[in-house]
């Protein structure tokens, strides 16, 4: 047998694919196949690398469960076998499918309560597993458990809403803990129970009892724990605002290491869930006291806008927080919500992320087109349906798993696949149905995959970009900001008024107005003009030309919403030039326009607002258009049977409004113009 390439000698070069040829008269380069310059190339040693062997999965659980049961029991002393075994009612509820699972449970429960809250008493309690073979004399190996009761009496509902928070609460515990944090946290597992066989079946929740010291991280009200400062509980309830679409926020963090319990959700109705779910106000009130963390910035999200002032007073907390042992790896992963309609509600938001999850078996790495994300170019209905991307990506990627282990595409989610038969007609059309309904709902996930920032700057882009600087209402960031300005006022962060940050007050203010909050944009307009105001009362500024234009401008952006007194004030003032400021002047057409928008004006404005006082009744403010029309003038042509017609139709408003005097005077100022008209066409002839 010949052997390749034996007649010179070679020189491989693995690099390149060549081979040289030594030839002094003849230096050529030849392209060797790769499968010759293996067999060709000497050999390489192999070097075995000894490897730890990882026990069988089996054997791993075997040795977790010897040591669990080598463990004491903390309530050995207590004696809980010795109490009578009860049969209990267990209710469950699954966050997924919005229902509750009923069953049977026997415990023991303590006659004494062993701690005390503000508002709840707890009970030791074993439960026996359902699953466990002795049903009847396992007590020593049986489960310990908490169980807790309100103090006063409270209505039969309460028990089973906070079960519902905790359990969804939980589902963003798991949402954050995908995210590749540093910790991953999860909040405790709760039910009811309902003791049937005793007096007015009463209810109690039931919790796995956490050993360890439990720490109270942050609080329903903005309170942050000096104990033990941590970035995770903290990072948490900022997540869960991005995470959300602003629509919600988990606080209240309590619990044993990153194992919580008793949390609570602000919603931005405030009307879901309990009594301390304090809304926007809530949010406000986390947010005075957040300080972003490490954390934060590798889940990406953006700082909440603080005046200066409030930045140099947590910097304390900052440096605090610098000292902290928990630290980003940076294979964390950016945080993105579903983009919604301001229809859905905060606990359809949280379906929504357990529908994503359920959903998202595309990789990073996958290059089909069904499962590319939407480019972010698509016309929102409302300013909370904006799309936040503060990087300014237009492809963001699937940052749903961790750059380690994906999730595979289960037999159940796979299409199945059968031989067409007439008889099989309908049930393969049902399954072709399902298949394609699952697939509109992956592809409408990835289409609605982006993040909702907490910048106001973010939020002034978007909304700008979209062309919506003039849309009003439906911000739940501006609500935040007006709220944080209104506890500025009250002094809701000193000790005394006198301490009152009105400096942090006005920027929150500003800020509000900058997100289309009415309120804020009415608020600041008035301040602007030095007109009298409901909010920020102590503050006046300074009467100049550059703020009488800046509140003309948010005057007229109120109107242009719909504010039927803000329309008036801008008629007034292009009818008269009062606080008309430089950027405008005297136009009667202009104040025409707003005169008959405001009378035109039956319905709410875009924040929902009314003027039920109707202190301008229309028939005064067609008496002001009948005025400019008798007279002209200002680009207003003189119109004496447009003013006498307008006449009349006051004297029919005053009289419907029961001003029999008034309307009779209008009358006869009617004819007058109409006079008037007849003499003009005279002396024309």
């Amino acid at each position: 047998m010949s052997k390749p390439h034996s007649l010179l000698p070679l020189n491989l070069n693995a690099a390149k694919g060549v081979v040289e040829i030594d030839d002094d008269d003849d230096a050529e380069m030849h392209i060797v196949p790769l499968m010759d310059m293996i067999l060709l190339a000497p050999p390489v040693e192999r070097v075995e690398v000894q490897r730890k062997r990882t026990p069988p999965l089996r054997k791993k659980w075997k040795h977790a469960i010897m040591k669990a049961q080598s463990v004491a029991d903390p309530w050995l002393q207590f004696h809980l076998e010795d109490y009578p075994t009860e049969t209990a009612v267990r209710h469950r509820y699954s966050a997924g499918t919005n229902k509750w699972i009923i069953d049977n449970v026997k415990v023991k429960v303590a006659k004494e309560s062993f701690a005390r809250g503000a508002m709840r008493q707890c009970f030791r309690l074993k439960k026996l597993s359902n699953f466990t073979r002795q049903r009847n004399s396992d007590w020593k190996h049986a489960g310990n458990f908490v169980a807790k009761s309100y103090m006063e009496t409270v209505d039969r509902e309460i028990y089973f809403q906070d079960v519902r928070l905790q359990m969804d609460a939980k589902i963003w515990g798991e949402e954050f803990s995908r995210h590749n944090p540093p910790k991953k946290v999860d909040i405790v597992q709760m039910c009811v129970l309902e003791f049937k066989n005793r007096p007015g079946n009463p209810l109690f929740h039931l919790e796995n009892f956490i050993e360890g010291k439990y720490i109270k991280y942050n609080s329903n009200s903005g309170y942050v724990s000096d104990e033990k400062l941590r970035l995770t509980p903290q990072a948490f309830s900022h997540f869960t605002f991005e995470r959300s679409g602003h629509k919600l926020i988990v606080v209240d963090i309590q619990g044993v290491g990153d194992l919580y319990t008793d949390p609570q959700i602000h919603t931005v109705n405030g009307t879901e869930y309990n009594e301390g779910n304090l809304g926007t106000r809530g949010m406000a009130l986390f947010f005075a006291s957040h300080a972003c963390n490490e954390i934060c910035s590798g889940l990406s999200l953006t700082p909440f806008d603080l005046h200066r002032s409030e930045i140099a007073d947590h910097e304390k907390l900052v440096t605090r927080q610098r000292r902290a042992s928990t630290h980003v790896r940076g294979t964390e992963n950016n945080v993105l919500r579903p983009r919604h309609r301001p229809s859905i509600s905060p606990m359809d938001v949280t379906k929504f992320v357990i529908l994503e999850r359920s959903i998202s078996e595309c990789s990073t790495e996958s290059t089909s087109p069904e499962c590319s994300p939407a480019p972010l170019s698509e016309i929102p209905s409302s300013p909370e349906d904006v799309s936040m991307s503060p990087r300014g990506s237009s492809s963001p990627k699937n940052h749903f798993f961790s750059s380690g282990r994906r999730r595979a595409v289960s037999e159940e989610d796979a299409p199945s696949v059968r031989f067409r038969a007439e008889s099989d007609s309908d049930t393969l059309s049902r399954e072709n149905e399902l298949v394609d309904k699952k697939e509109e709902e992956r592809k409408a996930m990835f289409m609605n995959k982006t993040h909702k920032a907490s910048s106001v700057n973010v939020e002034m882009a978007m909304r700008a970009r979209l062309n919506m600087q003039r849309k009003i209402g439906g911000s739940t960031l501006g609500q935040i900001h007006l709220d944080l300005a209104k506890y500025h006022e009250i002094g809701r962060f000193v000790d005394s008024l006198e301490q009152r940050n009105m400096q942090a007050a006005f920027y929150h203010l500003q800020q509000a107005s900058h997100c289309g909050t009415m309120e804020a944009i009415l608020a600041l307009a008035r301040i602007y003009l030095n007109l009298p105001h409901d909010i920020l009362e102590a503050v006046v500024i300074d009467d100049c030309e550059e703020n009488i234009n800046d509140g003309m401008d948010l005057m007229e952006q109120a109107a242009e919403a719909g504010d039927r007194p803000s329309m008036i004030y801008l008629a007034k003032a292009y009818e008269s030039g009062t606080n008309l400021g430089t950027n405008r002047e005297i136009i009667w057409t202009e104040a025409v326009h707003w005169y008959q928008q405001a009378i035109a004006m039956s319905k709410e404005d875009d924040d929902g607002g009314f003027d039920c006082l109707n202190e301008d009744p229309n028939y005064q403010l067609l008496v002001k258009q009948a005025e400019m029309y008798r007279t002209g003038g200002h680009g207003l042509d003189k119109n004496p049977r447009k003013a006498g017609d307008l006449y009349n139709e006051a004297a029919e408003g005053a009289m419907a409004g029961m001003k029999g005097r008034l309307a009779n005077k209008y009358y006869m100022v009617a004819e007058e113009c109409y006079g008037e008209m007849e003499e003009d066409e005279e002396e024309d002839d």
